[in-house]
């Protein structure tokens, strides 16, 4: 059978509607790039590990997909809102954990659901109104009442879980909402004012404990949702500002000269210490450049007509730093590409952020540069500054500072010995404080 692992450009495949790689020795990730107008995707019985891509929940046209019989962990993300088209999902004989996301109620057109054999968790209630034919969720660790919808369905093994004995309780009576308080300002001179008690405690519990953790939860957030927030929103001015230029012009204006490179191949084997230090770029300290030499796509030096703060950085150096961007080096994944963890000679740990392209549209060169000159002036206390970048052979490459104290994602949902139990307040004000900078 096939071995090896997928790559990374199988989104261009956009007329293949059927993939099947079943029962295989296919390793590696499940790639973020897949075909995106699938209707029959089969990859069971591989060794894929890491989680379920995001790329899954853009592939609007898919009727079957098969994931079963791998090594795929975490838990299952919000991947199922636009599936209208799914009849049959299966994700059996995994490790998969936490509870069931709520986005898998919505999958309207579903008929069959596997999901025996993992380390689910939580309640079923999710999956109370699916119309299922068939329905396998057995040996798993799902807590709570079974639903009673599920004595309709013909199909339906639930053995192996926790599941409360006897049928579920009653909702709860219905209570009106208390009367609403006239709202009173607060009172400015250092006094108690008009504060209602309860929210006096409140707030006098988590002051102390509240503030710590939500100022490290508020450096968490910044690492990815404000960056890529910020990037997004540059794209869209830059590629409105580019329909007025005249490109002709610019073009023969920016050439300088050929430039020659030397750049040395890494392979994919273990680096030796020794040869980290001979073929790794020395971090440079961050230089501001008016303007800066970079290496072209074509080969030719050009000018970027915005200056650039970040530092430069060669494919061949974050290679070396990330071992050749292997599965070991991997961070995680979202909409804009892959991050993964770079070790530099020099002791010091930066995230590399390898930007899908195609999910940006940023084609041209000279628009990621200026997105690059943007977000490297760009300071705020709860975003990661970027710190450097690369653009040669077509890639692009965002380096920035290691935050290792995992995501407000993990910080809010995950229940292992990394996370901490937030209170009300706390998530109150990660809500607040999101909104405030997506306003």
């Amino acid at each position: 059978g096939l071995n090896g692992s997928l790559g990374y450009e199988l989104s261009n495949l956009f007329s293949l509607k059927t993939l099947d790689l079943s029962n295989n020795q296919i390793q590696g990730s499940i790639p973020y790039q897949l075909p995106p107008n699938l209707t029959y995707l089969n990859l069971a019985t591989n060794n894929f590990s890491g989680n379920l891509p995001y790329s899954i929940s853009n592939m609007a046209s898919i009727e079957y997909l098969n994931l079963s019989h791998n090594s795929l962990a975490q838990q299952i993300g919000d991947l199922f809102g636009n599936l209208s088209s799914l009849s049959e999902l299966d994700v059996s004989f995994n490790k998969l954990t936490g509870d069931l996301p709520t986005s898998i109620g919505s999958l309207s057109n579903i008929s069959s659901l596997y999901m025996q054999n993992n380390q689910l968790t939580g309640s079923v209630n999710v999956l109370s109104g699916l119309g299922l034919t068939t329905l396998n969720i057995a040996n798993n660790n799902f807590s709570g009442w079974i639903p009673k919808e599920f004595s309709s369905i013909p199909d339906v093994i639930l053995n192996g879980n926790s599941f409360l004995n006897g049928p579920a309780p009653p909702p709860p009576p219905f209570m009106p909402p208390p009367p609403r308080r006239p709202r009173s300002r607060p009172n400015r001179s250092g006094g108690s004012g008009n504060a209602p008690k309860g929210s006096e405690s409140s707030t006098s519990q988590g002051g102390k404990n509240g503030l710590q953790t939500a100022s490290l939860v508020g450096i968490i957030v910044g690492s990815i949702l404000a960056a890529l927030c910020v990037l997004l929103l540059l794209v869209l001015c830059i590629r409105k500002s580019r329909k007025r230029k005249d490109d002709s012009s610019t073009e023969s204006k920016d050439f300088v000269g050929p430039l020659s490179v030397n750049i040395e191949e890494v392979s994919n084997r273990e680096i030796p210490e020794q040869g980290l230090e001979n073929t790794a770029m020395k971090v440079l300290p961050a230089e501001k450049m008016t303007p800066e030499r970079v290496y072209g796509k074509t080969g030719s030096m050009r000018k970027t007509k915005v200056p650039i703060t970040a530092t430069p950085y060669t494919v061949a150096s974050l290679q070396v730093a990330t071992n050749s961007f292997c599965q070991d080096s991997l961070l995680g994944e979202g909409s804009l590409g892959r991050v993964y963890k770079a070790d530099f000679p020099n002791g010091k740990i930066m995230a590399v952020k390898k930007v899908d392209s195609a999910a940006i549209s940023l084609q041209e060169e000279d628009d990621f540069l200026e997105v690059v000159s943007s977000m490297s002036r760009l300071r705020h206390p709860n975003i990661v500054p970027l710190t450097g970048y690369c653009v040669e052979h077509a890639q692009r490459l965002l380096v920035y500072e290691y935050i290792g104290n995992a995501t407000l994602h993990d910080m809010l949902h995950f229940s292992d010995e990394m996370s901490r139990r937030l209170t009300w307040n706390i998530r109150v004000r990660i809500a607040l404080g999101t909104a405030r900078a997506l306003e």
